[in-house]
């Protein structure tokens, strides 16, 4: 048991992002209310951002830049010593799909506001029911 908690207590960043993708998960299901849900969404890509981004980060790392030329000198290049950047620039595109995302579902519920004059799901499929 003693072994476990220095364990538990390094990882508590993947322990929050847990906590958060737990949180949105909830949201998105349990929630009637459209723009809850759309918050729990929101909030359920921001952890898994968050994940990968921490997954990416390497501990006395650095950026991986080869210098070429007069002063670099003519050694190995150990793969450790540097940073993959890849998880980090996925997760500037997934940035970007989340917004695209957040602005187009806000727009629908605008749209579902102006048609059925109001936003709580249990409400819109009755009013869907009546039709």
């Amino acid at each position: 048991m003693s072994d476990l908690v220095p364990i538990l207590i390094s990882k508590v960043n993947y322990w929050v992002y847990i906590a958060l993708m737990m949180i949105g998960l909830w949201a998105v299901i349990a929630k009637n209310n459209l723009v809850k849900k759309i918050i729990g969404m929101n909030i359920l890509q921001t952890a898994v951002i968050l994940f990968f981004i921490s997954i990416g980060a390497k501990y006395n790392a650095t950026i991986p830049i080869i210098m070429h030329g007069h002063d670099a000198g003519h050694h190995a290049v150990n793969a450790i010593d540097y940073i993959n950047p890849l998880p980090h620039v996925l997760m500037l595109t997934a940035i970007v799909v989340a917004v695209a995302t957040l602005g187009v579902a806000l727009a629908l519920v605008i749209k579902v506001h102006q048609k059925y004059q109001t936003l709580e799901e249990d409400e819109i499929l009755a009013k869907m029911d009546e039709q």
